[in-house]
């Protein structure tokens, strides 16, 4: 089912249908923003208009400003006063500061998600891996985009830190919104099989060996990244949402 049909069944375009101001609505919508943002349909710098979300969504402006504070909170729109909201443009120096805390807190995480990792684990691990090389051969950048934040947010969640894990799926997150705007096409500035390598040390039980690997996949990553400004655009929000 498209976005389009959504809407229509809740309503029509503009008009908030029965429980569109919801909940789950809402939980729908932000993934639905967010997923764009990340995968670079929406582009750092473009205006995200209240009013044109609302009626794209079926819901009240009310409920599209709310879904907008959440992800301000998560850094992935920035709100101006007087200018509403707009999709973040990761700096040079914020980019840097994202992939320092990744270093201390999934570096960190290693040598716990190598005691506690699983059968299970490392199947879906390994699904999630071969999937991401899947999208990069393919030229899905955003699909590989998005499968390597999963994959990272995964091993956080093994570590049965919830806190941490939550930070780290943020943190991974804006990584993603960085490389979408700053990384190299075909590429996610890491060799293909670095995931596959960092299960090979998980399931072999050797947490000092993830953390150091852990290590050096993340650093080629931020070596890879070449930070250039691009111009504000005004995005197509009806043409975004509606596949």
């Amino acid at each position: 089912m498209n976005q389009r049909q959504t809407v229509a069944e809740r309503g029509g375009a503009g008009r908030p249908g029965k429980n569109g101001d919801g909940a789950e609505r809402h939980e729908e919508i932000h993934r639905s923003i967010s997923d764009a943002i990340i995968e670079h349909r929406l582009r750092p710098g473009a205006r995200l208009r209240e009013d044109a979300l609302a009626e794209v969504f079926g819901i009240s402006r009310t409920g599209i400003r709310k879904i907008l504070q959440r992800l301000a909170l998560e850094q992935l729109v920035t709100l101006t006063p007087r200018r509403g909201a707009s999709v973040t443009r990761p700096t040079a120096d914020e980019a840097k500061d994202v992939f320092d805390a990744r270093q201390m807190v999934e570096c960190g995480l290693m040598p716990e998600v190598a005691r506690r990792i699983t059968e299970e684990d490392l199947r879906a691990l390994r699904d999630m891996a071969r999937r991401e090389r899947q999208a990069l051969k393919s030229g899905e950048q955003s699909t590989a985009i998005r499968l390597s934040a999963d994959f990272h947010a995964r091993l956080a969640r093994i570590s049965g830190n919830a806190t941490l894990a939550d930070f780290v799926e943020r943190l991974c997150s804006r990584s993603s919104l960085i490389l979408a705007v700053y990384g190299n096409p075909g590429h996610l500035g890491c060799e293909s099989h670095d995931h596959d390598d960092l299960i090979g040390h998980l399931e072999a039980g050797n947490g000092e060996r993830a953390q150091a690997f852990m290590s050096r996949h993340l650093k080629a990553i931020e070596a890879s990244l070449s930070i250039v400004e691009e111009a504000a655009e005004a995005p197509d929000l009806h043409r975004i949402f509606s596949d």
